[in-house]
């Protein structure tokens, strides 16, 4: 019998800093946590790596350019599928520290708001998962768990 390994889906998620807050946005017109905050985020297309895919998700949430050595993985986060038919997750966590460009709202369809918020004081509504992987980082942390 041949044999299949196992897949998981892969979401690259970037980390914004301006002093001590961190840029959020709010999530609209997707199929996952609409109406609540976020990092700007997406899935990895296939046939890039984990930082081009970053990149390639600022640019189109956020229509900003970072360069690959402008980001650093800060955390692995491994989600537990939420739902039955739901994949299991990795989730890449990446501190930019520069960026070319205001960050602004490059998908509307798929954003209704950016928010600085205080890395420290999170707002209630920001997704769950997100919370955790930002709460693990300024513990220092670099693999959490999620849903097991």
């Amino acid at each position: 019998m041949p044999y299949d390994p196992f897949r998981a889906a892969v979401a690259v998620h970037g980390i914004l800093h301006d002093n001590n807050a961190v840029l959020l946005l709010r999530r609209a017109g997707t199929s996952h946590r609409n109406g609540r905050l976020a990092l700007p985020a997406g899935h990895l297309d296939g046939g890039e790596d984990a930082i081009t895919g970053l990149c390639r998700e600022l640019r189109e949430e956020l229509g900003i350019e970072v360069v690959p050595d402008a980001c650093r993985l800060a955390l692995v986060l491994h989600a537990a599928p939420e739902h039955a038919a739901d994949f299991e997750y990795l989730h890449l966590f990446f501190h930019v520290s520069h960026w070319i460009g205001e960050p602004s709202i490059a998908e509307p369809d798929k954003c209704t708001e950016l928010r600085w918020a205080d890395a420290g004081a999170l707002p209630p509504d920001v997704v769950d998962y997100v919370t955790q992987a930002l709460s693990a980082i300024s513990r220092g942390d670099t693999l959490a768990l999620h849903g097991w």
